[in-house]
């Protein structure tokens, strides 16, 4: 392979961006009008399973399974492959374009950032799955930071050049994969010695860290658990075994899912009897 030397100034090539050259680009803003809907719940949702946007979904359905009932939500669909992210209704709620964003009706507030809205959820609904005061409190703040400075580097990094670059390379496939494993070693040391991330209880912190690394543990994320050999983080496994059969993370993963068996596919949620009566095995 020819040695990159990048040019004075980068100019945008947008058929050089891989699998998702169609969504990326090097500017901000909407690129056409379109209203976002509204349903019936104050709290509005606009998003796609993927990770980032299962953990707000996963926080939604474990406040109404606590009896948080004023936390239902209508969940849209943001089909990101098509540009629904580029809207001018979703620039107003998320001008970064990124899933997942919520709108708050009761107070006219947009938040935007999958762990800002966890953290915004949990604060209005009287610190649920946050942790109040000690240090608790600041180690629920650590791993939810360290979760949203670290997973970059496994979907951005690794799972972009290992999955979906245009070409193989093998410089940064290992860069990536190296800082994969020791983002796993940290997590599986952690692990050892606390049954949670925060502690003895589940958070916050645990519902925006699992859909990615509990997810690669299960070798789910990019068919890399072999390249990987995920199976050496036994405390990883443990933890991911111990959230993955809560039935409030089941159903929550299940919302604005566009892929895998239909009747884990939930396109758009607007009550909890949709779970029941409108998968894609029953609507498709």
């Amino acid at each position: 392979m020819s040695e990159y030397t990048p040019p004075e100034v980068w100019t945008w090539e947008a058929e050089s961006g891989g699998t998702f050259a169609s969504i990326n680009r090097p500017i901000a803003g909407p690129t056409h009008d379109k209203d976002l809907p509204r349903g019936k719940h104050p709290l509005q949702l606009y998003s796609l399973a993927t990770p980032n946007g299962q953990k707000v979904t996963i926080m939604l359905e474990e406040l109404l399974a606590a009896g948080h009932t004023e936390a239902e939500y209508d969940a849209w669909l943001i089909k990101i492959g098509d540009g629904d992210q580029f809207s001018s209704g979703f620039v107003e709620v998320n001008p970064n374009s990124k899933i997942p964003a919520l709108f708050d009706t009761t107070n006219d507030t947009r938040v935007f950032e999958s762990g800002a809205i966890c953290l915004y959820l949990a604060e209005k609904f009287d610190s649920a799955f946050l942790p109040t005061s000690g240090t608790a409190r600041t180690e629920c703040f650590n791993w939810l930071f360290w979760l949203q400075g670290s997973a970059p580097y496994l979907g951005g990094g690794f799972g972009h050049f290992y999955a979906y670059a245009p070409e193989k390379m093998e410089y940064p496939i290992n860069r990536f994969a190296m800082e994969t494993k020791r983002q796993l070693d940290v997590l599986d040391r952690h692990l050892a010695d606390h049954g949670y991330l925060a502690g003895d209880d589940y958070t916050i912190a645990d519902m925006v860290t699992w859909p990615w690394y509990g997810r690669t543990v299960r070798g789910e994320s990019y068919d890399a658990g072999k390249f990987l050999s995920v199976h050496e983080y036994e405390n990883v496994i443990r933890w991911e075994k111990q959230i993955s059969s809560r039935p409030a993370v089941q159903r929550g993963v299940m919302v604005n899912k566009t892929n895998g068996p239909p009747n884990q596919q939930l396109h758009e949620r607007h009550d909890a009897s949709d779970f029941e009566t409108k998968t894609q095995d029953k609507v498709g």
